[in-house]
């Protein structure tokens, strides 16, 4: 059995944790797409971020069986190629959980505070105690999404005595949330909202979910986050509602084109927050990433129970 990777600069110490985990497996370790390539022909498990795959690239891998993505967004998949194949794919769905939780407090607690405003002031060598500063305790945090993200966010959101609202399409019950609603309820949950988080994937679900309308049912002094991703709303739409003062401040960490254009009218707005797609990056993420792989590889070779299986026609 072949086990192929084409994940950039894996660490010596996962290599041969890995390998000494399964001796009876043969694992290439490829930097990239380009150099791994070549020995696709002959792998049973592909180790991937997925973003680099398409229909040709499937279609020489002839003996794949499982391919396993170090990504939690499954947007650019071939799904259609590998579900002909009946190809199984996993992912690694709940590692980004505590660095994207701590981004969205850490931009909500800068919005608050007021930081653009005070590393202005820093820069001008400006002593001034008129900049507004404000709490965030007892305010309410609406999360769209309810997945392992959310629920961290909203977890360490009840530590500054924030009132959780998480929206799903179920509208089940999850930790760590006061209230769920259904997405067809949202527009019931919005007119509370201090703080509308978005952690939601890229699915035909939830591609343009939120409209101008839904802006329209936020208070003025609501803030927006999205680290989801960039096609949950039109960036016109978010752009008027700030611009109409529909919204306080939108905390943008994804778009719908990236890397976001230089003359984008985003960079320009002063309550407009830009990140650049970064929200999930940490130093712990590929020896998590491994972690789940290495349970999967355990399951794999034992007829055991998977974990992240994903539905190849859902995309999700």
């Amino acid at each position: 059995m072949i086990v192929l990777s084409a994940i950039k600069r894996v660490p010596e110490s996962i290599k041969k944790h890995i390998q000494h985990t399964f001796k009876e497996v043969d694992f290439l370790w490829c930097h990239g797409m380009q150099e791994a390539e070549q020995h696709l022909n002959k792998a049973e498990i592909f180790i991937t971020y997925g973003e680099d795959l398409n229909d040709a690239l499937i279609d020489k891998a002839k003996h794949l069986k499982w391919i396993m993505v170090l990504s939690a967004g499954m947007d650019r998949m071939p799904f259609a190629a590998i579900g002909e194949r009946d190809i199984l794919v996993t992912n690694v769905r709940g590692i980004h959980a505590q660095p994207m939780a701590e981004y969205a407090l850490s931009m909500i607690l800068q919005v608050a505070r007021n930081a653009k405003v005070l590393y202005q002031r820093e820069q001008e060598h400006a002593w001034d105690r008129s900049v507004p500063m404000a709490e965030i305790s007892g305010s309410n945090m609406v999360l769209l999404g309810t997945g392992a993200i959310a629920q961290e966010t909203a977890r360490l959101a009840k530590a500054f005595n924030m009132k959780t609202i998480g929206v799903s399409r179920s509208g089940k019950s999850k930790p760590h949330f006061d209230e769920m609603c259904t997405v067809e309820e949202m527009h019931t949950v919005l007119p509370e909202a201090d703080y509308v988080v978005a952690a939601l994937p890229s699915t035909p679900e939830t591609s343009y979910l939120l409209t101008k309308d839904h802006f329209a049912l936020m208070p003025a002094r609501s803030v927006f986050l999205n680290m989801g991703r960039g096609d949950l709303v039109e960036s016109s739409v978010i752009l008027e509602a700030v611009q109409q003062e529909e919204i306080s401040h939108a905390v943008l960490d994804v778009f719908e084109q990236e890397p976001l254009p230089e003359d984008h009218p985003f960079w320009e707005e002063e309550k407009i927050t830009i990140t650049s797609h970064l929200s999930g990056i940490s130093p712990q993420y590929v020896p998590r990433a491994f972690e789940v792989f290495e349970r999967n590889m355990n399951a794999y070779l034992n007829n055991g129970e998977m974990e992240n299986i994903i539905d190849t026609k859902r995309g999700y």
